[in-house]
């Protein structure tokens, strides 16, 4: 229906326009070849105008190739002045260093000295300290040798004090073996006790973790199936819509094919394909604004003659 409606909108709208005879003004519009020559006297200016800046671009250009020559042998000239005072410039810098080198290699050499000197001092030093200290250890210890010295005449079983010295040394290795063996053993102990709390703590928080997953996870199949059912509610509404805006458009299409077989028919226009409606859309506006102009002007041309009657 909404075809048939548009159709004959355009109908009683325009034919009775579209049938009028148009007179003949050649003086109110200029004919195709008049506007022809006037294009082409544009294209002649334009490109006079052209050439004329073409012209000048080239003047530029070599005016611009002469100045970069010219700056080209400036710089190669003073390059060359650079090298040169680069290379005496250098040459002064070498003799300089050699210089400041052997001074620094000379104060460098009697520094070196003069600190070992010192060391050597402060290491005398040391070693009467050191020479001091012994001795007052040696004086000290003299007990523990009168002692060991008894020790052996009243035992049987060692013959040296170093006898001693090195059943005391097993002994008190054993002592220490048997303590870092307890010490290792109760750290194991309790390095079990805590991996094993752990690894059942990280178990509990691991269920519990899948729980929550398994919940989240849940709620989301549920989001999605109702999200399901929205999309494929919403797919069969667009296909539906999407149905009604191709028959609407086949209609629309329909009747501007018709009303431009009715303009063509009168301005023998060109056929179009059935199927461009943008340019017979266009054709068609063309044509309504073109008669719109000459209704304008024959209607004021009839008020012109009126008042000339009056």
């Amino acid at each position: 229906m909404a075809d048939f409606t548009l159709e004959e909108y355009f109908r009683s709208t325009y034919e009775d326009r579209i049938l009028v005879k148009i007179p003949e003004r050649e003086e109110d519009h200029l004919t195709p070849a008049t506007k022809l020559l006037e294009k082409r006297r544009e294209m002649k200016e334009v490109e006079g105008a052209l050439v004329a800046q073409k012209e000048e671009f080239t003047m530029k250009m070599e005016a611009l190739q002469q100045r970069r020559e010219e700056l080209e042998r400036k710089e190669s000239t003073l390059k060359e002045s650079l090298l040169k005072f680069d290379k005496f410039l250098k040459e002064n810098d070498s003799k300089r260093a050699r210089a400041v080198r052997k001074a620094m290699e000379e104060r460098n050499a009697k520094e070196l000295k003069e600190s070992e000197h010192e060391n050597l001092l402060a290491e005398c030093a040391q070693l009467e300290e050191d020479k001091a200290r012994v001795s007052e250890l040696l004086s000290k210890h003299h007990k523990f040798q009168q002692y060991l010295d008894a020790v052996l005449e009243l035992s049987d079983e060692f013959g040296e004090i170093r006898e001693v010295t090195l059943r005391y040394d097993t002994l008190s290795a054993t002592y220490d073996d048997l303590l870092t063996n307890e010490s290792n053993n109760q750290d194991t102990i309790e390095t079990s006790r805590q991996f094993l709390a752990k690894f059942v703590e990280e178990k509990q928080n691991e269920i519990m973790s899948r729980n929550n997953q398994l919940s989240t996870m849940q709620g989301q199949l549920e989001k999605s199936l109702s999200r399901t059912v929205e999309l494929e509610s919403a797919w069969n509404y667009t296909q539906s819509m999407a149905a009604s805006k191709t028959l609407e458009l086949g209609r629309i299409r329909m009747a501007t094919h018709n009303l431009f077989n009715l303009i063509s028919s009168q301005q023998r226009m060109p056929s179009l394909d059935p199927t461009d409606t943008p340019n017979q859309l266009d054709k068609i506006a063309q044509f309504i604004l073109d008669l719109s102009s000459i209704t304008t002007d024959i209607k004021r041309q009839e008020g012109i003659s009126q008042n000339t009657h009056t």
